[in-house]
């Protein structure tokens, strides 16, 4: 069953901006706090960001003050705003809910490639 389908990346240079969307199905979307997750070649899963249903959120140190997180909880949809990328902010980006929640299914990530 697909329940998160992320879409959005693609390659942009240094200082370029891009926006991710994470289509959830399923009701677990608009009881849970959501983040966006990513994971580079030969690196561990990093949590970016997380957004709670009213929509309070925090942000990884490292994209902090570049990166905006939003959902749409009636469109079960949630974004990542990335400006002023660099080439660490290179990876498979994914969405699923908060960690202390208990991931779903994965879905298939969508990548994003900072490259000059």
């Amino acid at each position: 069953q697909v329940q998160l389908v992320e879409s959005g990346g693609g390659l942009v240079q240094p200082g370029g901006s891009l926006r991710l969307s994470c289509a959830a199905s399923g009701s677990f979307f608009s009881i849970s706090t959501m983040g966006w997750y990513r994971q580079a070649p030969g690196k561990e899963r990093e949590l970016v960001a997380d957004i709670a249903v009213r929509g309070n959120t925090n942000y990884a140190d490292s994209v902090k003050g570049r990166f905006t997180i939003s959902r749409d909880n009636a469109k079960n949809t949630m974004y990542l705003q990335m400006n002023s990328l660099k080439p660490e902010d290179t990876a498979v980006y994914y969405c699923n809910r908060a960690p202390s929640l208990g991931w779903v299914s994965w879905g298939q990530g969508t990548q994003v490639t900072v490259s000059s």
